[in-house]
């Protein structure tokens, strides 16, 4: 039976951030992720997976001005600086909250600016952060976004981004592999996390249409989940999901949908 992470960021958002520790503590999570945690102190947040008895499995490298609209610095040539600067104050929180992996978001490629040379771009980025990551024993993960949400987006197929990894050449850099941006984008669930399971270091959800959670579209999560099993991920599953209604009463999912085969 696969392992869940609650999305901070997603879920339980109608209580403030720093109470979702324990909401979800109390619906059934042994883990958390969110997208970013630089707005609270690294005690604050320490403070609060100690007191539920949470993991920290996630977060995101700083990736810009997020309410502005930016997805991400790693692929703009003129911020080579600032993300070099990110990537230090990443490890730093990511030490304090014992967070085993990092997800460098490639960001949109700014106007003006060529294929050619936003691709240079997150190459060196990505060589630099894989680095620096793994003397701190951090993985670095790296993601495609669908381009329907966020156009413009400079990764959004996992064959283009397996071919990035590939050109990064670091043995500290892998696949994050979101199923609802990889439904919206290529479909082939099952195919691609059998072909490339060894390259996946963590595993987000949400279901398509709407990005809600599992059992309320067309994927067939429970037949999913038996083949992630299957495949051999011990890794948890990241809840990036939007509920339909409130979270609690979105959760009958993981009895349904995710139970042990009986």
């Amino acid at each position: 039976m696969p392992r869940f992470a609650a999305n901070l960021t997603m879920l339980f958002t109608e209580l403030p951030f720093l109470e979702r520790f324990a909401a979800a503590r109390n619906a059934g999570f042994e883990a958390v992720e969110y997208l970013f945690p630089y707005a609270y102190p690294k005690e604050q947040l320490v403070a609060a997976l100690r007191a539920n008895g949470l993991r920290q499995v996630l977060h995101n490298l700083p990736a810009g001005d997020w309410e502005s609209g930016e997805r991400g610095i790693a692929c703009h040539p003129d911020r080579v600086a600032e993300f070099r600067e990110g990537v230090a104050r990443a490890i730093e929180y990511a030490r304090a909250l014992h967070c085993p992996q990092l997800n460098c978001l490639a960001g949109k490629v700014p106007p003006g600016v060529t294929h050619g040379d936003a691709h240079a771009t997150l190459v060196g980025n990505l060589r630099f952060a894989a680095a620096a990551l793994k003397q701190a024993s951090i993985r670095l993960l790296v993601e495609p976004v669908n381009h329907h949400d966020v156009p413009g987006f400079f990764l959004t197929r996992t064959d283009q981004t397996l071919a990035l990894i590939d050109e990064v050449a670091s043995d500290n850099l892998f696949l994050q592999y979101d199923i609802y941006h990889a439904q919206r984008m290529e479909g082939e669930l099952g195919e691609t996390l059998r072909r490339h399971m060894h390259r996946i270091g963590h595993i987000q959800l949400a279901d398509n249409p709407g990005r809600h959670e599992p059992g309320t579209g067309e994927i067939n999560y429970p037949w999913l989940f038996a083949h992630i099993d299957a495949l051999g991920y011990r890794g948890l599953i990241g809840c990036e999901y939007k509920p339909e209604a409130t979270t609690s009463e979105g959760l009958a999912w993981m009895k349904t949908l995710a139970k042990e085969p009986t």
